[in-house]
């Protein structure tokens, strides 16, 4: 049996190939900043993209998408703060997410833009 985590993995390189196809240039995967991680940081044009993936495996349970809570919002805009400090950057950011079900040998990939927006 395929962990969570393995299934985490796939979905992040299938998120990955599908943003480069987009013409997104991908900055950093997989970026701690504590306890905290951004799964995929990249550059759309003059935009820093933080992209939160989500996987199921299977339509057994809820939607992936369902699973970016207030809290984890939170937690993804405060890692996206400590990142643009530390990497200098002035460009608008935007926050997408990108989920993934695998049907055995199949997918089925949703890109959400603009999916949550940080509160003030």
């Amino acid at each position: 049996m395929v962990s969570q985590r393995e299934i985490g993995e796939k979905a992040e390189g299938i998120a990955e190939q599908y943003l480069v196809k987009l013409g997104y240039t991908i900055l950093d995967k997989n970026w701690h900043y504590g306890h905290l991680e951004l799964d995929i940081i990249a550059r759309d044009g003059e935009q820093l993209v933080i992209v939160e993936v989500k996987s199921r495996n299977g339509i057994r349970y809820e939607h992936p998408s369902e699973a970016v809570t207030n809290s984890k919002m939170k937690r993804i805009v405060e890692a996206a703060d400590a990142y643009i400090l530390e990497k200098d950057i002035d460009w608008e950011t935007r926050f997408d997410v990108v989920t993934i079900i695998f049907f055995n040998q199949r997918y089925e990939l949703e890109h959400f833009k603009d999916a949550f927006y940080p509160t003030l």
